[in-house]
């Protein structure tokens, strides 16, 4: 049974935005110049994320989040390229401007019990964090409710902890969970013509990264790829 559990006890500020396809072909080009690759990427550079989020019957999860709440937490169980080497379940926190994660390690056959309500095996669980999942189980009635698909091109940068990357292709399976099944269904919820920007840092962003990102036609609004999964149910 893993019992590995890590957390982020500082927080970390989050930028997300949508730029256009060129826009992204242009930034790409100058960080290549910068700084290095996620060295988890493939030969081209990027890799398959594959998460399943959790919310309940009145989606107090999505509406948290379009509502702006400053102090809110979301839960999701996240695997890489379709397959069960890695299994986390992470929870993604807000406290004010600032985001914190946690994560442990999990087995496909726990989040098998989990889609069919099998809890309690959680209560005696070890790992903190499955058992904060287990209070919003059964005090929120939150479950597995979609699964999210996006190809991720990420970037690094020692001063200052910086993460840029570029999230493309983002699809939703809608209400299916099956998200072990490597041909589960997905529908397109991101414009073709648009990707994800996200920068994560520490205290400061560098004046370097910063000049890099200056952008012309950067759509302002933070992008949930959760939220766009669940703009058809």
């Amino acid at each position: 049974m893993p019992i590995q559990t890590s957390f982020n006890p500082k927080g970390r500020n989050e930028l997300k935005h949508a730029i256009s396809v060129a826009e992204y072909r242009v930034l790409r080009s100058k960080l290549l110049h910068f700084m290095r690759r996620d060295s988890n990427a493939g030969a081209n550079g990027k890799y398959l994320i594959r998460s399943t989020y959790f919310d309940n019957f009145d989606n107090k999860i999505l509406n948290e989040k379009k509502e702006g709440y400053l102090n809110r937490d979301k839960y999701r169980v996240r695997i890489y390229g379709k397959n069960d080497a890695v299994v986390n379940l992470e929870r993604k926190s807000k406290r004010n401007n600032l985001t914190f994660k946690s994560k442990c390690e999990m087995t496909r056959e726990e989040f098998e019990k989990m889609r069919i309500g099998d809890i309690h095996w959680m209560e005696k669980d070890q790992r903190a964090l499955m058992r904060d999942l287990l209070f919003e189980i059964q005090n929120h009635q939150i479950k597995p409710k979609t699964v999210v698909d996006y190809e991720r091109e990420a970037f690094m940068y020692p001063y200052g902890n910086v993460r840029v990357t570029f999230d493309i292709k983002v699809q939703s399976s809608l209400q299916n969970t099956d998200m072990f099944n490597k041909h589960l269904p997905m529908v397109d919820v991101l414009e073709p013509n648009l990707v994800i920007l996200e920068v994560k840092y520490d205290e400061y962003l560098p004046d370097v990264i910063k000049y890099l990102l200056q952008l012309t036609d950067t759509r302002q609004e933070a992008y949930s790829k959760y939220q766009l999964s669940r703009m058809y149910g």
